[in-house]
């Protein structure tokens, strides 16, 4: 027996404050403009399709409810609610991902000991240890396509790095990295609108990592995955449970992949466009932190979702119990109240309170990780291709929903 999906509707979106749609192929491409719509019309927005959802645009709003989470709760992160599996299938998916996928997906107290663990592995110190490691994938990746005179920026470059990057980290041979980018795709972006699909690759992705942790066990190395299995809460005399392993590492693969060559991807769809700011970046290289940042502000690739936990009122809106929330944060993060001049990349912009990674308890406990691997892809590019132009602008693909980013990005140079 399979569970109904949630009602969608096919027709054209008429009016996006009661009736937006996230995967809309236009809103996709360009959301821009839907957001500063939205921002005068209704900050709040609400819509049926996918489920039902509400969406806040503002930067105010999304701190607020994202320091809410007592209301607002992170049990399903997913932007869309498109049914369930088979039975049989939610079963073997129960036994394995018992835990969901911590701290993500957890809530407090929970979360803060699970997020606790994370953050010494991610700090600056441990994250420059893959530095090198990364600027030699960069140059090799470079070396592939340099001489033919075009790429796909997307999928020859920004989509190889950080799938490599985190197989390090785990432990995870190089050569299992295209594998397991295929399941993240099919869970975290073609698998959204379609629950077979999901459930299908989480399946893999669970089975690919428990092979891993099994092995760690029986041969404990130094990477992430035999740490985790030694790890213990604040307190606790025993290491923390296996599903909870398991549950962390599928979080670190599904989460820090998509979300940072998507960045990496927008970064080079923009460069593409703006040689002055390629002529900036190399002249004057100390402005590749600023930039990072800048760049991580104005194409924010992540939407999480929250979860009404009793009915409650916000901003004049009667929410429900269950009703999902989506944490817009990149159009929080050109909302003109908060930004001066917020549709314009200024690559030394001062103030820049940006919320691409979250803002509250959730905040992306791996930021370090994908703000070095967004430098190192820029600066390497740029050492050896300085000037490059989209191939065809209109040709550019883009995948929507949780994680916004190119898909393909053709470029000549």
């Amino acid at each position: 027996m399979t569970t109904e999906p949630a009602k969608r509707h096919t027709e054209p979106v008429k009016d996006w404050t009661t009736d937006y749609d996230i995967f809309d192929a236009g809103y996709v491409k360009d959301p821009f403009p839907v957001w500063d719509e939205l921002r005068e019309k209704c900050p709040v927005a609400h819509t049926e399709r996918w489920g039902g959802s509400w969406m806040p645009t503002t930067y105010e709003d999304l701190r607020k409810i994202a320091a809410n989470i007592e209301i607002f709760s992170s049990r399903n992160p997913l932007v869309a609610n498109v049914g369930e599996p088979t039975e049989e299938v939610m079963a073997d998916l129960e036994n394995q991902f018992s835990v969901g996928a911590p701290p993500i997906s957890s809530d407090p107290p929970v979360h803060t000991w699970s997020r606790a663990l994370l953050l010494p592995k991610f700090s600056i110190k441990e994250v420059a240890r893959y530095e090198e490691e990364t600027r030699e994938l960069c140059r090799s990746l470079i070396d592939r396509f340099i001489d033919k005179g075009r790429a796909d920026a997307a999928v020859d470059y920004a989509q190889q790095i950080p799938s490599r990057v985190i197989a390090s980290m785990l432990g995870i041979p190089q050569e299992r990295a295209g594998e397991f980018t295929e399941w993240v795709r099919g869970f975290l972006e073609y698998g959204l609108t379609n629950v077979d699909l999901r459930s299908g690759a989480a399946m893999q992705i669970f089975s690919f990592l428990n092979e891993q942790v099994q092995e760690r066990k029986a041969n404990p190395g130094d990477d992430l995955i035999s740490y985790l299995l030694q790890a213990k809460a604040e307190g606790a005399p025993d290491p923390i449970p296996e599903p909870h392993v398991l549950g962390t590492c599928f979080l670190l693969l599904v989460a820090g992949i998509d979300t940072t060559w998507s960045s990496i991807g927008s970064a080079m769809w923009h460069l593409a466009q703006n040689p002055d700011d390629c002529k900036r970046l190399i002249d004057e290289p100390e402005l590749i932190t600023p930039a990072v940042e800048e760049l991580l502000r104005a194409y924010s690739p992540v939407t999480m979702a929250r979860e009404v936990t009793r009915d409650a009122e916000y901003n004049g809106c009667p929410m429900k119990e269950n009703d999902k929330i989506l944490m817009n944060f990149p159009a929080a993060n050109r909302d003109p109240k908060k930004f001066e001049n917020p549709d314009q990349v200024i690559l030394d912009r001062e103030v820049n309170p940006h919320i691409a990674f979250g803002v509250g308890i959730h905040r992306c406990a791996g930021s370090n990780l994908a703000r070095m691997e967004m430098k190192v892809a820029i600066e390497e590019w740029l050492k050896r291709i300085p000037e490059f132009r989209l191939e065809d602008p209109e040709a550019v693909t883009w995948a929507g929903g949780q994680v916004r980013g190119p898909r393909k990005c053709a470029v000549v140079f």
